[in-house]
């Protein structure tokens, strides 16, 4: 028997109001990679990260995590139909999201924001909280920024703190969205070097970015949106090589990575 891939979204569409936003979606994310969502602003990207962390609910379709169905399944007649949030419950707690802002609690120093929730999740005592808090920011670097609050903290630094909370809940997957769109070069550079080691250690990752490099260099699958649809989908050496789609090259010549193409 096949295994299950990690995420699989099957016929997937999004609408808001009577604009389409995703067209039928078929994807699947193999288990311990890492797939990176590219595409123009407005494609249907974060749209899509947002309905497999069931933060938007597709308006039609199924998303399956490890197999199991997000939310909804097909019924007997094969009817979509909506399972009990016992259900969605479990199966969103394999899912760990970091987003564009990093959305920590200003009141709270990084071990506090990372230990959290795993006190108001998890129920673990402050005690534990802090320790396992501890050890994650160790993996992005931050023990010793452990006692700082937000406003003292880097751009950069807040972006890892924000990943070390993800990671505490201990996720079987992470989305990314566009972790890195609102920092500065320098500050990009040591949050993608957290992702790449976090991706060296087996972690699936479904990533929207517009770090070009990061792409080609870490993701072993690239998936290509445009306008709601999904254009193109390989392997990196497959959809950046030449020749390749003339839509691909527009876009590397055309967005914030001017000249990309002539680089790939």
């Amino acid at each position: 028997m096949s295994i299950a891939p990690a995420i699989r979204a099957t016929g997937v569409v999004k609408r808001f109001g009577s604009t389409e936003v995703l067209s039928g979606i078929e994807l699947e994310v193999p288990r311990g990679e890492v797939t990176c969502l590219l595409g123009p602003s407005g494609s249907g990207k974060s749209t899509l990260l947002r309905c497999v962390a069931f933060l938007e609910e597709a308006t039609d379709g199924i998303i399956e995590i490890d197999g199991e169905p997000l939310g909804f399944a097909l019924g007997p007649d094969g009817a979509r139909m909506r399972l009990p949030d016992a259900s969605l419950r479990k199966v969103r707690s394999k899912i760990g999201m970091v987003f564009q802002q990093f959305n920590l609690w200003p009141h709270m120093t990084a071990l506090g924001n990372v230990a959290e929730a795993l006190v108001t999740v998890r129920g673990l005592s402050r005690a534990e909280a802090s320790e396992k808090a501890m050890a994650q920011l160790e993996k992005v670097g931050l023990a010793g920024r452990a006692s700082h609050y937000p406003s003292e903290l880097s751009g950069g630094q807040q972006q890892r703190v924000a990943i070390a909370r993800a990671l505490a809940l201990e996720p079987r997957i992470m989305l990314f969205d566009e972790p890195t769109s609102s920092l500065d070069p320098e500050l990009t550079g040591e949050v993608l070097n957290v992702m790449r080691s976090l991706a060296a250690t087996g972690m699936t990752m479904l990533v929207v970015t517009h770090e070009i490099g990061f792409a080609a260099s870490v993701a072993s699958k690239i998936v290509f949106l445009d306008h709601g649809k999904l254009l193109v989908e390989g392997a990196p050496a497959e959809v950046f090589g030449k020749p390749r789609h003339p839509r691909i090259d527009q876009f590397l010549d055309t967005y914030l990575d001017r000249g990309a193409a002539g680089l790939l």
